[in-house]
């Protein structure tokens, strides 16, 4: 039971460590797609956002974007197409 538990953290912080080096590709966005972000968050009335995370898919992710609609997340494709909008 022992060996189970040890067994299921070890996997468990592996996967953490995994993440967190994912999480570091992704604030290193180059700033001329930054750039399209803001463009399209512009057209869509928004001015501001807290996180931007690039997917491995290509797929950008904004968080919680200032918009005239509210405070949303939006989804992106790497043609910079809103893929989904949600609202908190």
């Amino acid at each position: 039971m022992l060996k189970v538990v040890g067994l299921a953290l070890a996997i468990a912080l592996a996967g953490t460590v995994a993440y967190a080096e994912d999480d570091d590709d992704d604030a290193k966005i180059p700033a001329a797609e930054v750039e399209k972000i803001e463009a399209a968050l512009t057209a869509l009335g928004c001015s501001g956002f807290e996180e931007l995370e690039k997917e491995v898919n290509g797929v950008y992710e904004v968080d919680d974007a200032k918009c005239k609609m509210g405070t949303v997340d939006i989804k992106f494709d790497k043609d910079y197409s809103v893929l989904v909008i949600s609202r908190h």
